[in-house]
């Protein structure tokens, strides 16, 4: 069986093929996913450059999320703007900037210290050392300032004097703190066997009390059922159930999915990227919220059975395809020009590599012409580290040149461009960033090494 891969430097329309199933990459990793509103509680803040001064907006972000809930975030991608009604979806550090960033933790020890975790305003303020108290907007500015400090290595300060004296205490008081656990995933992602097999096990992953089983979709035609260990279906699960998929012996070959789901608050930490390239957000605090999870499984008599997932891997710079061949035969397939084989009974991960913001589509095509899709961006430097890699003003991959232009005549915030219907241009630093055609421009100089 010859599995085959097509990539995409933009975005392709893949061929369409029998019982296609679309996927981004790390989606089936699990948890919230959430569309973007806009900055709801911020104050001013002041990045100082080679070139000049940039007046932009800093703070809280609002999330709704999808099935019920919100989320509040901070930006952890200065330079880059955010999109209208961007989706957004629970991702790991190593699918993010903070992957390869140290101070990732130091982020985290932050959002739990400061705003809105810590909402007694006056005790932050005299933990913080600020005389005359601290408003909700001086609290969102000092945290989102000390947060890009650590995250895009800029030399920003917040215009407010109390919200620049939380900014210091929290930059300076901030200790390395572990990633949190994803609210939400099924481990292993992908399951494959033979008809008459209980699939699996997939292993519950959650900080919710229980979580609902969804039966699959081919269990009223082929019988399918999720049990668990001792054999009996099971319709919820908690954290550490060990889940099977029983295919009945006389089933034909064929494929479903496990959706487990839940109700929980998302743990404080957990990083959120977009594949529209909408600035990477950092979860600052949510409400009881809607979060789901689902593994793919594949079962057939004879042959390649494949079971396969994908996860964008920033530290190898690519996206991460394994196979797990569960079948009789080999499984061969061929990405970037190079062919692999899997043999039965073993596992296999081959690393795409991409180019930092490559967006990515791909389809493969396993037995009985099933077609899995992935696509996405690869989102894996803030810009202000692509410009220190290149020494010199960057821009995102597949745009048009980015444009100086005149200083506006009010101050724009860019944390939060495309929130709003006027077209944004920033100036006056030599910083420029135009909106042509839908495309964000961002040229973004040398930033200011921090010590």
């Amino acid at each position: 069986m010859t599995l085959v891969s097509g990539l995409a430097v933009a975005a392709l329309t893949a061929a369409a093929g029998p019982a296609a199933a679309d996927d981004a990459a790390g989606r089936a990793q699990g948890g919230a996913t959430a569309t973007i509103g806009g900055l709801k509680t911020y104050g001013d803040a002041v990045v100082h450059t080679d070139t000049g001064d940039l007046e932009l907006s800093a703070g809280l972000f609002e999330m709704s999320v999808d099935g019920g809930g919100t989320l509040q975030t901070y930006c952890v991608d200065i330079h880059n703007p955010t999109q209208r009604d961007a989706k957004y979806r629970e991702t790991p550090w190593s699918g993010t900037s903070l992957g390869a960033n140290k101070d990732a933790g130091r982020i985290r020890w932050i959002l739990q210290n400061s705003y809105p975790q810590v909402n007694d305003l006056a005790a932050l303020a005299r933990q913080a050392g600020v005389r005359g108290g601290l408003t909700e907007q001086d609290a969102a500015a000092g945290t989102q300032v000390a947060i890009w400090r650590y995250s895009d290595g800029v030399d920003v300060e917040a215009v407010d004097p109390q919200a620049e004296k939380l900014a210091d205490y929290l930059e300076d008081s901030a200790r390395p703190t572990a990633e949190p656990k994803a609210s939400l995933t099924l481990d292993p992602p992908a399951l494959s066997g033979h008809p008459g097999d209980k699939l699996g096990p997939v292993t519950v992953r959650t900080n919710a009390d229980s979580v609902t089983v969804t039966p699959p979709a081919a269990a009223a035609t082929s019988g399918v059922r999720v049990v668990g260990e001792d054999g009996k279906e099971v319709t919820t699960a908690r954290n550490g159930s060990r889940l099977f998929l029983d295919v009945p012996a006389d089933a034909a070959d064929g494929s479903t999915e496990l959706t487990v789901q839940a109700s929980t608050t998302v743990p404080v930490g957990r990083a959120f990227a977009s594949d529209s390239r909408s600035q990477t957000q950092i979860l600052a605090g949510s409400s009881e919220s809607t979060v789901s999870a689902t593994a793919s499984a594949t079962w057939a008599e004879t042959g390649a059975i494949p079971a396969l997932s994908a996860a964008e891997n920033c530290a190898a710079g690519g996206v991460d395809i394994t196979a797990v061949n569960a079948g009789d035969a080999p499984f061969t397939f061929e990405l970037m020009g190079a062919r692999h084989t899997v043999a039965a009974g073993e596992t296999r991960t081959v690393t795409v590599p991409l180019q930092e913001d490559q967006a990515y589509d791909f389809t493969i095509t396993g037995p009985g012409g099933r077609e899995q899709r992935f696509t996405g961006v690869l989102d894996c430097r803030t810009q202000a580290a692509e410009s220190d890699a290149a020494g010199t003003s960057v821009q995102s991959a597949g745009e048009p040149s980015p444009v100086t232009v005149p200083a506006p005549a009010e101050d724009v915030n860019l944390a939060a461009t495309g929130s709003s219907d006027a077209t944004p241009v920033i100036g006056g630093a030599a910083i420029g960033l135009v909106l042509i055609g839908g495309a964000a421009l961002v040229l973004v100089r040398k930033k200011k090494t921090q010590d």
